[in-house]
């Protein structure tokens, strides 16, 4: 998992069945290996623009959206509301 900010949103007229009636967002990651980088996400919490949100990755993608074949490879799973501790990029 990684802590990242929504960036935007992606449409798609067409996209797999099992993504029907999902959001896609574009978010940037705030900390790790990809912190800067601009990547798409399905959101299964609701999040806007500007929020701070927390995404996992890889199978747990799939499950966190509910869809488990689903193409999926992140998922936002939370909005941040506060973090305790050093994390470089988090705003404050």
């Amino acid at each position: 998992m990684f802590i990242a900010e929504v960036t935007g949103t992606v449409v798609a007229t067409r996209k797999h069945e099992s993504l029907t009636g999902t959001k896609l967002l574009l978010i940037r990651p705030l900390d790790g290996g990809r912190r800067g980088q601009t990547l798409v996400a399905v959101d299964a919490v609701g999040a806007g623009k500007g929020e701070v949100v927390l995404v996992t990755t890889g199978s747990g993608a799939r499950l966190g959206l509910g869809v488990p074949h689903a193409p999926v490879d992140m998922t936002i799973v939370g909005i941040v509301d506060k973090v305790e501790g050093d994390v470089k990029g988090f705003p404050r």
